[in-house]
């Protein structure tokens, strides 16, 4: 079998900038639902068997508890976090497996998701339909893959090598170092791509990397003072690499098989019907931006 695991909320924010508004009876802007649902249906109708989609109930989490400038629900519009609740109301009533995060991320649910679906050996392969790098950390061998649905491309293992220059148990401590503006830490000054690839190429983890730059014997431009930065701001790393972190250990289901999807319940007829009845209208572009994460503060 092959499990798909969705990040609802990057694909409620892909919808939500891709299509014109369309409100319901009530008022309510469901565009951006409509579109997922129809998506998610789309990938069952295609042959998508086990499924379950994750979504960021709250935007905030853990993690900002330990760092100020983590992302927040700040300058996301209102009639798009409106929509999460909505989304994860119609997409369970369609049979499909809701996972709603409030004290962790979606994506720690996707990364806890993964984990649990690949202990099962029915399981061929495990699909995170998501461009997040954070999630490049889960993928394993050709296993456990992303899958980014908006261009088609697939990346295995050999394909997180390629794109960052490390391997997926490196990319916590990669962002760590490079930072991540999506997620609103900076990572540490001087640390680019490239320097950062380099160096845990060969020492896989932060904890590993000397002191002494001399010890390195990689091409890193400007090695000394990286190490020096290393040292100075060591707190600072270890702090963003458990931001970068994924957790696994989220009980989110006992049996692969309860992801299996069975067809909707009894309610969704009535509940599409009002959706699809729903009155799109145009909408200014310049009145949107079009950020693939929620926004931080400045």
């Amino acid at each position: 079998m092959i499990v798909h695991l969705i990040d609802g909320t990057y694909e409620l924010f892909r919808h939500y900038f891709a299509l014109p508004s369309a409100k319901d009876q009530d008022g309510r802007e469901i565009a951006a639902v409509r579109g997922v649902v129809a998506s998610v249906l789309g990938m069952v109708s295609g042959g998508a068997t086990h499924i379950a989609v994750a979504t960021d109930h709250v935007v905030e989490s853990f993690r900002n508890a330990l760092w100020p400038g983590y992302k927040t629900s700040e300058g996301v519009a209102a009639d798009l976090l409106s929509q999460f609740p909505l989304l994860e109301e119609v997409l369970a009533a369609a049979g499909i497996v809701v996972w709603p995060m409030i004290e962790f991320e979606a994506d720690d649910a996707l990364a806890a998701g993964a984990a649990l679906a690949a202990q099962d050996a029915r399981v061929e392969q495990v699909i995170i339909c998501t461009p997040d790098k954070d999630l490049a950390q889960c993928v394993s061998g050709t296993r456990i893959v992303q899958l980014n649905r908006r261009t088609g491309e697939t990346r295995d293992e050999a394909g997180v090598i390629q794109k960052f220059g490390v391997s997926p148990a490196s990319i916590p401590d990669y962002l760590a170092l490079v930072g991540d503006t999506a997620d609103g830490y900076p990572g540490l000054p001087g640390w680019g791509a490239k320097s950062s690839a380099a160096v845990l190429t060969k020492f896989i983890h932060l904890e590993s990397i000397p002191a002494d730059s001399g010890e390195w014997k990689v091409n890193a431009a400007s090695a000394s003072a990286l190490a020096a930065t290393l040292v100075r701001e060591r707190e600072h790393a270890f702090l963003f690499r458990t931001l970068a972190t994924l957790r696994t250990d989220i009980p989110l289901f006992d049996n692969v098989d309860q992801l299996k999807w069975a067809g909707p319940t009894p309610s969704f007829k009535s509940i599409a019907e009002r959706m699809d009845a729903a009155a799109t209208e145009k909408r200014n572009p310049s009145k949107r931006r079009s950020p693939v994460a929620p926004s931080k503060p400045a």
